[in-house]
């Protein structure tokens, strides 16, 4: 009896069957509990031995082939961008800028040219930004007086951030780029590329103004911002003498530029095969165009200088005819084609 009652008193559990029921519960709901903690617990410790798994994104490639037109958020607004795919889904991107007289529907290297034809085949993106009229593609100081614009331009912030995280999404490199533009445009790339250099490998620039500092060219900038648009260039760099203009003048930035695949082109501003006027707004056209190329011819012979004598190479093509007009502009895209496809790698 004595050795009974020991037995109850270790093992109350035996002596009331609800008791032991309850206990035999509360045990199964701790190891429950326990084993829900624990699994749990197990992503976050992972986390903490190897970042790469509590952060790793899924693997994305991009789309192979095709064409599409997106509106990516910025500061801006919703801006439209223009895109043809890499061909076999490559991670390569070239973005092409457009002209100071961009439009707002559509980028002009998609109708203007065969760009879209001359890279079908090959494994890089076309990025075509829509818009950005009289904008250099620069982050201004503020809105435009002139002409009442509504919004800042930010377009240094948009094509080196906010683009490109959207593109990273859609499996395009933030590191693997190229840039290239006309006019406008020509310095713009160069500006970017030298200031963004784990995003770009190549820059391009045809019939650019690489000489800003030159005499007369703030002024001309100026008199042609207000033709196309009414911008005012005072809420771009501010005055003449703001060091801004400075920041954005390739002949002054041209030692960052060391180490970019570079293609430099501009042609003497003598008609060619492409120019062919027979009204007389052909004739006015073409004048302009005349005028504007030797320009650039001008700005694109002194920024070689520049290059030289600091040792950096780049190719150059001085084409003996050409006007500043999309037919030539198209014809040295092509001729830039293998350079910059071995510089992604995107053949």
């Amino acid at each position: 009896m004595h050795e009974a009652q020991t037995d109850l008193a270790k093992n109350p559990d035996i002596s009331n069957p609800d008791d032991s029921r309850n206990r035999i519960s509360k045990r199964i709901k701790r190891r429950i509990l326990g084993l829900a903690a624990t699994a749990l617990a197990l992503p976050l410790t992972a986390g903490l031995i190897s970042g790469s798994v509590a952060t790793a994104a899924p693997a994305r490639t991009a789309p192979a082939g095709g064409y599409e037109e997106v509106f990516v958020d910025s500061s801006m607004g919703p801006i439209k961008v223009q895109i043809q795919w890499a061909s076999r889904g490559g991670n390569a991107a070239l973005y092409l800028l457009d002209g100071l007289r961009a439009r707002d529907d559509r980028n002009a290297w998609s109708f203007e040219t065969n760009a879209l034809e001359q890279y079908r085949g090959d494994n890089v993106t076309l990025v075509m930004p829509v818009g950005g009229q009289s904008s250099f593609y620069s982050d201004w100081y503020a809105n435009s007086n002139l002409n009442r614009q509504p919004v800042t331009y930010k377009w240094e912030t948009f094509l080196t951030q906010e683009l490109p995280a959207y593109l990273e999404s859609r499996g395009v490199s933030r590191t693997n780029n190229g840039v290239l533009g006309l006019s406008m445009g020509g310095s713009a790339a160069l500006t970017l590329a030298a200031y963004h250099r784990d995003q770009f490998k190549f820059a391009g620039s045809l019939s650019g103004y690489l000489n800003i500092s030159a005499p007369g060219m703030r002024e001309a900038i100026r008199v042609a911002m207000v033709s196309a648009g009414s911008f005012n260039v005072d809420a771009m760099w501010g005055p003449p003498w703001n060091p801004a203009w400075l920041r954005n003048d390739p002949f002054v930035f041209a030692p960052e530029l060391a180490g970019l695949s570079l293609y430099i082109s501009a042609a003497s501003g003598l008609p060619g095969q492409f120019d062919q006027p027979r009204r007389p707004v052909d004739f006015v056209n073409t004048g302009s165009a005349i005028g504007l190329e030797a320009l650039a011819l001008m700005n694109s012979r002194a920024f070689q200088l520049r290059m030289n004598s600091l040792g950096i190479p780049a190719t150059y093509s001085f084409p003996a005819n050409g006007t500043h007009s999309w037919p030539y502009w198209g014809a040295e895209l092509w001729k830039a084609r293998g350079q910059i496809l071995d510089t992604l790698n995107a053949w």
